[in-house]
């Protein structure tokens, strides 16, 4: 057993509030009623997921995590709802009473079958230098090995800003005047 109040233990509770920090803003985003307040869960799942890669001693990554989603994707996401008709035409129709317990279940199985997949799993130590996230080295890192990622990556950023513009054009072609 590790002690509270040594180096591990206290690493294994800032591993645990990250952990929870993440998983608060997914439930927030994905049951709030209101989307202002599941954009907020978003961007609150977005910064445990970049204290995740902090933690795992990737602080440009990390960074990154914080400017390209916190600081782009849900503030996009936000001045589309801003620009957006308040009142929709169409009504949201009721989901039937087992869509929750279902996906509950489902999230369970989930959780439950990577669990023991990794429990069964040898998990080997990396072998020769581990990088030590600096600048230079992700920089040739995302210019070499990761290059297609890299790109996807403007891909994303790229249909984010469309759809963002999608949204505010149709929102004030209906509620403005046309002439």
């Amino acid at each position: 057993m590790v002690p509270l109040f040594s180096a591990e233990g206290l690493s294994s509770l800032v591993f645990i509030f990250i952990v929870m920090t993440t998983v608060l803003g997914a439930v927030i985003a994905t049951h709030s009623e209101r989307l202002i307040r599941a954009v907020t869960g978003l961007a609150i799942c977005f910064i445990g997921v970049a204290g995740l890669y902090y933690y795992l001693n990737s602080p440009f990554v990390a960074l990154m995590e914080m400017l390209i989603y916190v600081g782009a994707v849900c503030v996009t996401i936000v001045f589309a709802v801003m620009l957006a008709d308040p009142k929709p035409e169409g009504d949201t129709t009721k989901q039937s009473i087992f869509t929750g317990p279902l996906s509950f279940a489902l999230g369970i199985l989930l959780f439950w079958g990577l669990s023991a997949l990794a429990g069964k799993t040898t998990w080997v130590a990396p072998v020769g230098r581990v990088n030590d996230g600096s600048l230079e080295e992700v920089g040739r890192a995302l210019l070499t090995n990761y290059s297609m990622a890299f790109e996807l990556i403007s891909v994303v950023l790229l249909v984010a800003i469309i759809g963002a513009l999608v949204l505010a054009r149709e929102g004030r072609t209906r509620t403005g005047g046309e002439s």
